[in-house]
């Protein structure tokens, strides 16, 4: 997985963390655990506020 696949990303994370509130997270807390899910290959700089973003509201929208 890439940074650009916020979909996957926030369903692998929902699969994974099925009691967080995506609502409620920290964008550094984000960018840890998308960086170790399995399968994520990017380089961790590569990140920035809009792909967290848009990871995070993917992730509300799966978790509804």
């Amino acid at each position: 997985m890439k940074w650009i696949d916020t979909v996957r990303i926030a369903e692998e994370l929902h699969d994974k963390y099925p009691d967080i509130d995506p609502t409620t997270i920290r964008f550094t807390d984000l960018h840890q655990w998308v960086c170790a899910l399995d399968g994520f290959e990017d380089d961790p700089k590569r990140s920035g506020e809009k792909i967290l973003e848009a990871i995070q509201m993917a992730w509300i929208a799966e978790a509804q």
